[in-house]
């Protein structure tokens, strides 16, 4: 029987991801053999290129269109997608076929260390350092309302730059670009960085950790780096954010009665009434809002908020969760008016 190709990006965080589901695979499945094929997408290309440079925005589908184009073309069968990255519209004869159950939704604020590195947020820089190089640091558990005037917070998130600028108005917030290690390793070594910010669940899911002192910890990891994780009260998660999607061609049974068994249902439903939001907001995963769903009691809470049509606009609404579409274009409607 020929193997079923899990098709994924190679960054580190992208086959993490895919390893994770070809776990699931292997073991609902111990009969059938799982494979995992790796294809560059145009954003794996870009990401040397200009159009990867910061300030540069970035188009819909960047991370997921080769990955498509090998499923409709029967050359894999499952594509694993950050769901965050997955437009909302698919090609026509593709579906979103599971919701892997998903990770924690928060942010986290990641900054140097004030212990390790020359220049503490309001002293001076120790003995011998030159001002152009001295990297500015920071006492753990660091909030973005007390980071000081003109401090600079690196994202190429223009969600979390809105949400930051609400929280501390006298912050820069320049764009970065890179992986996750990648930006981690900047914010080292840059000393006109002081801090940024990346999703909680692709820092776990890369083995890094974060220690109870707020120590940022793990293999060839910068050393120096700590981290605050970030309440969704400050700072609200983009639409899919911790979860893994995983798309099929429509009407392929096989593959559908494999999704059954990796399919969690609760993440599911959520996700569902996030992306309806997303897509009534005509947004892509570069859009100034955000969504986060939960369900709680049986119930399906969705809040969300946007900067879409000028200054933070917020909403919510309560419902249930056969009713998770229909609320996302509710709360989008909402924020429309």
């Amino acid at each position: 029987m020929a193997p079923i190709f899990l098709a994924t990006r190679g960054s580190a965080l992208a086959l993490a991801q895919a390893n994770m589901i070809l776990a699931q695979c292997r073991a609902a499945f111990p009969e059938l053999d799982f494979e995992i094929k790796i294809i560059k997408t145009t954003g794996d290309k870009l990401q040397t290129a200009s159009l990867a440079q910061e300030g540069t925005s970035l188009p819909k589908g960047l991370f997921t269109k080769e990955l498509e184009v090998a499923l409709l073309e029967n050359k894999a069968d499952l594509a694993v997608h950050s769901l965050k990255d997955l437009p909302t519209e698919l090609p026509a004869g593709l579906r979103l076929g599971a919701v892997a159950k998903r990770a924690d939704v928060r942010d986290v604020l990641i900054y140097r260390d004030a212990a390790v590195f020359g220049l503490a947020a309001a002293g001076r820089p120790a003995a011998g350092s030159s001002p152009a190089t001295v990297r500015r640091g920071f006492k753990a558990d660091l909030k973005i309302q007390l980071l000081p005037p003109g401090a600079v917070v690196a994202t190429s998130s223009t969600r979390r730059r809105a949400q930051l600028l609400v929280l501390n108005p006298g912050l820069k917030a320049p764009d970065i670009r890179g992986n996750v290690f990648t930006r981690m390793q900047k914010l080292a070594e840059k000393p006109e960085l002081d801090a940024t910010i990346l999703a909680l669940a692709g820092i776990t899911r890369l083995h890094y950790r974060i220690s109870p002192d707020g120590r940022l910890e793990g293999e060839d990891l910068p050393q120096g780096l700590l981290a605050t994780v970030l309440d969704t009260a400050a700072m609200l998660p983009c639409v899919g954010q911790g979860a893994i999607g995983i798309e099929i061609r429509q009407g392929d049974g096989r593959l559908e009665k494999i999704c059954e068994r990796l399919n969690d249902l609760e993440t599911f439903q959520c996700v569902t009434a996030e992306r309806a939001f997303l897509a009534g907001m005509g947004g892509g995963c570069q859009s100034p809002v955000a969504a986060y769903a939960q369900i709680r009691e049986g119930s399906l809470h969705l809040q969300a908020l946007s900067f879409a049509t000028g200054p933070l606009r917020r909403a919510q609404a309560t419902g249930l969760p056969s009713q998770a579409a229909e609320l996302g274009h509710q709360l989008a409607a909402e924020l429309k008016s």
